[in-house]
C-alpha cells in the first residue's frame, strides 16, 4: 500500500464532498528563487480557497507522499536543498527509499488521482524539448496526460520547449488539448504562441462537462486547459524569443540535459529579461488556480 497522507484540510474536503485541486511542488523547489517560492505557494493556495476549493500541494517528504502540505511542512521545502525532482520514474523509488522530493506535472497527477481528486493546477507543462530529434528529451508530462484521469490547467507548454512538436505528441497520444476563451494555443509568459489550440471551451462548466463525457465514455487519460496569462503580466512572444534562444544555446553549449534543462533555463531566462518572467509566471499560476478550483467546483455539480 501507498504511505498516502493528506492534510487535515484536505482530508475534510473529501470526506464532505468539497472540491480540491492539487498543485504541484517542483515550482517551489525548482521554479523559483527564495523567498517568492514560499510566497507564491502561498498565494496560489489562497487563490483556491478565495474561488471556493480546497488546496492540496503534492510532495514526498521522507518516503511519505503528501497530498496538501501544513505551513511548516511548505516553509521546509521552499528552503531545502538537494530536493529531488519527481517525475513517474522516480515516485516509487523515492517512497520506497524515505526521501525527500518535489513533484513534477506527472508525478502530481498520478497523486492527485490516488487522492481522489480531478483537476490540478500548475504553470505550464513539459513537453518536447528544442532538438529532441537528436536527444529524443520529451518530458514524461504528456505520457502522463494521456493515462492519467485528471484534468490539468496550465498556462500552456513552458515556451522553452518546441510547442508545434508537443502539440503534435498530444494529438498522437490522443489528449485533448483545450485553450480557454481563445482560439490560441498560449505559450506560458506569452498568451499566444501562434498556433491554433485545437480545441476552445469558454466556460468551467463546459471544462467540467468535457472531462465527465470521457469518464462516461470509458476513455483514459486527462485533459489539458490551457488558460492564457492575463492580459497585463504578459510579455509578448516576440521579446521573449531572444531570451529563450540565448538560454537554450547556452544550455546545449554547456551540454545540460535531462531533467537539470528546465530548471537551468528558467533560471537563465529570469536574468536575461531582468525579473519579469519570474513576475509573469507568479501571475499565470496564480490565474490558473482560479480557473482550476471553478473546474473543481462545477465537476463536482456535473457528477453529483
Amino acid at each position: 500500500m501507498i504511505d498516502l497522507s493528506l492534510s487535515p484540510e484536505a482530508a475534510a474536503a473529501r470526506a464532505d464532498g468539497a472540491p480540491l485541486v492539487a498543485l504541484e511542488s517542483t515550482i517551489i523547489t525548482h521554479g523559483m528563487p527564495w523567498p517568492q517560492n514560499l510566497e507564491t505557494a502561498r498565494a496560489v493556495e489562497d487563490e483556491v480557497r478565495a474561488a471556493g476549493a480546497v488546496p492540496a500541494t503534492v510532495a514526498v517528504l521522507n518516503g511519505v507522499l503528501h497530498v496538501g502540505l501544513a505551513l511548516d511542512q511548505l516553509t521546509q521545502l521552499a528552503q531545502a536543498r538537494d530536493v529531488a525532482k519527481l517525475s513517474r520514474a522516480d515516485l516509487p523509488v523515492a517512497l520506497a527509499t524515505g526521501r525527500t522530493g518535489a513533484t513534477t506535472v506527472a508525478a502530481t497527477m498520478i497523486a492527485a488521482r490516488a487522492a481522489g481528486i480531478g483537476v490540478f493546477a500548475t504553470g505550464g507543462i513539459g513537453g518536447v524539448h528544442v532538438g529532441a530529434e537528436h536527444s529524443f528529451d520529451i518530458s514524461a508530462d504528456l505520457q502522463e496526460l494521456a493515462e492519467t484521469p485528471v484534468t490539468v490547467v496550465c498556462a500552456g507548454a513552458k515556451a522553452i520547449l518546441d510547442i508545434p512538436k508537443t502539440l503534435e505528441v498530444l494529438e498522437t497520444l490522443g489528449v485533448p488539448v483545450i485553450a480557454y476563451g481563445q482560439d490560441d494555443f498560449p505559450a506560458f509568459w506569452s498568451r499566444s504562441a501562434g498556433l491554433p489550440a485545437p480545441l476552445r471551451l469558454d466556460t468551467a462548466r463546459e471544462i467540467a462537462l468535457a472531462q465527465a463525457a470521457r469518464t462516461a465514455l470509458g476513455l483514459k487519460g486527462g485533459q489539458l486547459v490551457a488558460n492564457p496569462i492575463p492580459a497585463e503580466a504578459e510579455i509578448p512572444a516576440r521579446e521573449m524569443r531572444a531570451a529563450i534562444d540565448t538560454a537554450n544555446a547556452e544550455a546545449a553549449a554547456r551540454g545540460i540535459a535531462g531533467k537539470a534543462v528546465t530548471p537551468f533555463l528558467l533560471d537563465r531566462i529570469f536574468a536575461l529579461t531582468e525579473g519579469r518572467s519570474l513576475e509573469a509566471n507568479i501571475a499565470l499560476v496564480r490565474n490558473n488556480a482560479r480557473l482550476a478550483a471553478a473546474v473543481a467546483e462545477e465537476l463536482i455539480r456535473c457528477t453529483d
